[in-house]
């Protein structure tokens, strides 16, 4: 994903469908980094293709479609559910008790 000026192109997590003729053509992604402070938010996905680094969850962006360039691969079950998990606990979705 091309990430613009300030950002560069690099691999990001896509979390949005592709939207509906109706909606923006808008997607949520979450972008890899290599620069690891070693905090709860970073979520390591190892791949061949992947520098070493994680996927920063404090880093969801919203983005164009345009500047999707190509898909690298897909997150397993096991992987996405962990993915969810650390969502909702950095986006408190969790009902106050």
């Amino acid at each position: 994903m091309d990430l613009g000026l300030v950002g560069k192109v690099r691999p990001c997590l896509v979390l949005s469908d592709y939207p509906a003729d109706n909606e923006l053509a808008l997607v949520v992604v979450v972008p890899h980094t290599t620069a690891l402070r070693a905090n709860r938010w970073e979520f390591p996905l190892p791949r061949p293709f992947l520098a070493q680094g994680a996927f920063h969850l404090q880093q969801i962006q919203v983005v164009p479609i345009t500047r999707l360039e190509r898909k690298l691969g897909l997150l397993t079950g096991a992987e996405f559910q962990n993915l969810k998990d650390a969502l909702v606990q950095l986006l408190a979705l969790v009902p106050a008790s």
